[in-house]
């Protein structure tokens, strides 16, 4: 959770890196690359954590609004305080939507239309855990209290609802192990 200055800071550099450490240029706005978007939603998202963490209403109503807006352009819904530092969204397309009881761990991408949790079925307050170094393939859904270890790769259309240990592959529906990583 981004808490003061200092996180707000180290979280913003973590995400440009995973743009290769260049912020968009004016070329990139003027030809509308997809992934300026996205930093700029990942830097309204970051924002928009800072102010409801400290508690200053006015810029956080400020961001908020103006999040509210891109989430609905860009067809992608995160809730604030989810996701961890070099998190990565790879391509617009399909909705994305993150629930808010969930934890994304550090340097995870995820490619279009992927759900990770209900909504609001029967007042659904489980959580989801993702640790570090993830990729979620597209169309994954994610449901239920899950918790995915770290370095797990998530295959297309693949459908989680049980927990998965760390370095592995997973797939198909539901999702089974396909394989384990070798770690060097």
């Amino acid at each position: 959770m981004i808490k003061s200055k200092s996180d707000l800071k180290f979280y913003l550099s973590e995400d440009l890196k995973r743009f290769d450490g260049k912020k968009p240029s004016l070329k990139d706005w003027i030809v509308k690359n997809e992934w300026a978007y996205f930093y700029k939603y990942l830097r309204t998202l970051r924002y928009v954590e800072y102010y409801m963490n400290t508690g200053n209403k006015i810029m956080y109503l400020f961001y908020f609004i103006k999040y509210k807006r891109m989430c609905y352009d860009l067809k992608i819904d995160i809730k604030p305080n989810n996701l961890g530092p070099g998190f990565r969204l790879m391509h617009l397309g399909a909705l994305v939507r993150i629930k808010k009881n969930c934890r994304i761990g550090k340097n995870c991408t995820i490619l279009p239309g992927v759900v990770i949790g209900n909504k609001r079925l029967n007042g659904d307050e489980s959580w989801v855990t993702i640790g570090d170094n993830c990729y979620i393939g597209l169309g994954a859904k994610i449901f239920g209290e899950v918790h995915i270890g770290n370095n797990v790769t998530i295959g297309a259309n693949a459908v989680v609802t049980k927990d998965i240990p760390n370095n592995t592959v997973v797939g198909g529906i539901p999702a089974k192990i396909i394989k384990y990583k070798m770690i060097q």
